[in-house]
């Protein structure tokens, strides 16, 4: 391939984690690779480090700055060296992907674009790994070739470089440059996506991005975060420059974008130093004064009166609507009593208000959709409300999500309703249709003529519902309320015959059952290998990594005290050649992922949004007795291996439908020993373990052939 591309990597106090950098950038193939890293006078062992990388491998040259020049002096000193068609900046402490390079490598040469924006992943220091949330930022599919007029979503993306690719020559000539202190990349990104004639967007992620690290700028205190004016000057001067060639719209999308910069490093704790907090909002409310367009309008809701106080300087004003906003979330003593007293009064009121859109008329193409108690967009529901728009697009959908963020991380397009404020409350009172895996509030009651759809989240192997009468499971559960909420369902949504039978004795009530397969599952039914390299690239595994997903249940309080030195065990025990994604149980969230010094890579993806991808991206399912063993078995080629050292306690404890080990969908193992050798021996794959997975599968998968979505949507909604 007739194309060159400079990778500058600027190294400043990184020691520890550039080999991992190095090591993935010298990994890469596909492309003429022009390696620079820039040693920015670093303090520890990073230069030592670079000289030996680059004895054995001449791709790569070393600069060594005589003093720091910081981020922007770094990359402008690895700038001036490069030789290739496109330059790519990427940080000493993050690192590319497996096969990152060849796959952008492929678009530059079929699109020869001024800027190649790629997707990425987040890397945490727990190990936690998550999809970059951004991407639903950009038309799905985006066009090869575009531009920001076309495109001006992309400004809510990140704006940092190392997801770009540049080609040089229009880097060059475009006068800009990275600018000093802190932030300094936004001098330059902002530019580039405004001047580009050609954008692409390259939809894998290829960019490992490392949060959270102690040092990082966003995890630090420092008088520097007063560097971002400078920076946003720069934006702006380029901007006035262009003698009106940036449209009107995009010059108030950058400012609102800045601001909104602003603010949230002002507010977010930690960053700006007590002493120059008061500075930080002058000059913030400077900026705004300075920059503002002629024809800017103030956003809604809470960012609007953020931004309001901003204008006019009123910093005391901003803080008691912040600390309105915040005693919510206050701990205990006086703050908790008054955040007691709020919260009572906000309940009075909103019950009011609720009462009151209850006389309004029902909204006959209105359903109102949640899963996990408003926590996201997730399993069955999401899987009908998608199935929905296609089918009967008359009704329109509309999710419960938790707060904001929940809200922002939903997919593009995707409307949605805080709970506890008046949009929620005013469709809960009015939407025909309610779908959700688990109950909504009580105080949201049956209005007549509405439907409600019940699609649970698991078929059950421990007992559920009234069947927890009499045993310590069960706490202070409410049966009676319990069944209050049963009789509000119109249509209870099942996998199988074995769920029907006990789902309907656990809730019994006057509903229509329908057996139509888990909507969920779908998405596993209808899964193609390439399904499975995409999960994988995202979660960024290793290629050639055997892939565990270790997903065991919750134990209702009795969590063996083991589980740690389990995982860790097992890791060891399998080795280098595999990867661990580890899934705790949504109610254990927070359990700790112990360090792993050698043995199988851990990754925790308890917080993923999506357990379907996990399940794509495994090659082996290990859990003990949830119900996700259900759900893995609709992969017919993966194995499943069960870690069921407690089963006859938990199944004395707790209660079971059925027999478990008399009919397992594949390898049983007591020992972590018995487990890993069952998986590094290959049993797990062997005939008798894929006979009784397939008895498995025929008993509790009857219906999941892709479609369970369309019999739901067809049987409950006005399909067009």
């Amino acid at each position: 391939m007739d194309l060159r591309i400079s990778i500058v990597v600027p190294v400043h106090g990184v020691e520890a984690l550039l080999p991992e950098c190095l090591d993935s950038l010298l990994a890469q193939g596909g492309a003429e690779l022009e390696l620079i890293a820039v040693d920015d006078a670093s303090p520890d062992g990073c230069a030592a480090i670079l000289d030996a990388y680059a004895e054995r491998d001449e791709r790569l040259r070393v600069v060594h700055l005589a003093e720091n020049r910081g981020l922007g002096g770094a990359r402008k000193a690895g700038l001036e060296r490069a030789t290739g068609d496109y330059v790519w900046f990427v940080d000493g402490d993050d690192r590319l992907m497996d096969g990152a390079v060849e796959a952008v490598a492929q678009r530059l040469a079929q699109v020869r674009p001024d800027v190649l924006v790629t997707d990425f992943v987040r890397g945490y220091p727990d190990g936690r790994v998550e999809p970059n949330t951004w991407r639903r930022q950009i038309a799905d599919p985006p066009p090869e070739v575009f531009t920001l007029a076309d495109r001006p979503q992309l400004l809510n993306m990140i704006m940092s470089v190392w997801n770009k690719v540049v080609r040089r020559e229009y880097l060059l000539t475009l006068g800009v440059e990275f600018g000093d202190g802190y932030y300094e990349d936004i001098s330059v990104t902002y530019p580039l996506l405004l001047a580009a004639e050609r954008i692409s967007y390259l939809d894998r992620p290829c960019y490992y991005y490392r949060r959270e690290r102690e040092g990082a700028i966003t995890h630090s205190s420092s008088p520097k975060h007063l560097d971002a004016f400078g920076q946003y000057d720069r934006i702006f001067d380029f901007i006035d420059a262009r003698a009106g060639g940036t449209p009107p719209g995009l010059r108030r999308r950058v400012f609102d974008r800045t601001v909104l910069h602003g603010v949230t490093v002002y507010r977010t704790p930690g960053l700006v130093p007590g002493g120059l907090r008061r500075e930080f909002f002058d000059r913030l409310t400077g900026h705004f004064r300075d920059h503002r367009p002629d024809d800017y309008s103030f956003p809604g809701g809470v960012r609007g009166l953020q931004y309001r106080c901003v204008a006019r300087g009123a910093r005391g004003a901003f803080h008691r609507m912040d600390d309105v906003n915040r005693l919510r979330r206050l701990p205990r003593g006086a703050a908790a009593r008054g955040r007691r007293a709020v919260r009572g009064l906000l309940g009075l009121a909103r019950r009011g208000v609720y009462r009151a859109f209850l006389r309004l008329p029902m909204n006959e193409n209105l359903a109102v959709y949640a899963a996990y108690w408003y926590r996201g967009y997730a399993c069955s529901p999401a899987a009908v409300y998608e199935k929905a728009r296609e089918l009967a697009p008359s009704v329109r959908g509309v999710w419960v999500v938790a707060d904001k963020a929940a809200g922002a991380a939903l997919p593009d397009g995707v409307d949605c309703v805080v709970a506890n404020t008046l949009p929620y409350l005013r469709v809960m009172a009015t939407a025909k249709y309610l779908v959700n895996n688990v109950n909504f509030p009580h105080t949201m009651t049956k209005r007549p003529g509405s439907v409600h759809v019940q699609t649970q989240h698991g078929t059950p192997l421990k007992h559920m519902g009234l069947d927890l009468k009499g045993r310590p499971s069960a706490g202070d559960m409410d049966f009676e309320r319990l069944l209050e909420h049963v009789g509000r369902w119109d249509y209870l949504v099942t996998p199988n015959p074995h769920t029907t039978t006990a789902f309907t004795g656990a809730y019994p009530g006057r509903y229509e059952v329908l057996e139509t397969g888990y909507p969920r599952n779908d998405r596993l039914a209808a899964a193609t290998a390439q399904d499975r390299e995409t999960a994988r690239a995202a979660l960024g595994v290793r290629e050639g990594s055997q892939v565990l997903l270790w997903a065991p249940t919750h134990r209702d309080g009795a969590t063996p005290s083991r589980r740690s030195e389990e995982l860790t065990e097992l890791a060891r025990e399998l080795g280098d050649a595999y990867t661990l994604l580890v899934r705790h149980h949504y109610l254990e969230a927070g359990a700790e992922i112990p360090p792993v010094d050698r043995g199988a890579r851990i990754l925790d993806v308890s917080g993923h949004p999506s357990v379907e991808e996990l399940c794509l991206a495994a090659d082996l399912l290990v859990t003990d007795y949830s119900s996700l063993m259900f759900d893995f078995a609709v992969l017919d080629d993966r194995p499943i291996a069960l870690y069921v050292p407690d089963w006859e306690r938990y199944r004395r404890e707790r209660g079971v439908y059925f027999d478990l080990l008399a009919a397992p969908p594949g390898v049983v193992a007591t020992t972590v020993p018995e487990l890993a050798h069952a998986i590094s021996s290959g049993r797990t794959g062997e005939a008798e373990a894929t006979r009784l997975r397939q008895a498995f599968r025929e008993r509790f998968c009857p219906h999941d052939d892709g479609r369970a979505s369309e019999r739901v949507v067809r049987r409950v909604f006005p399909v067009a």
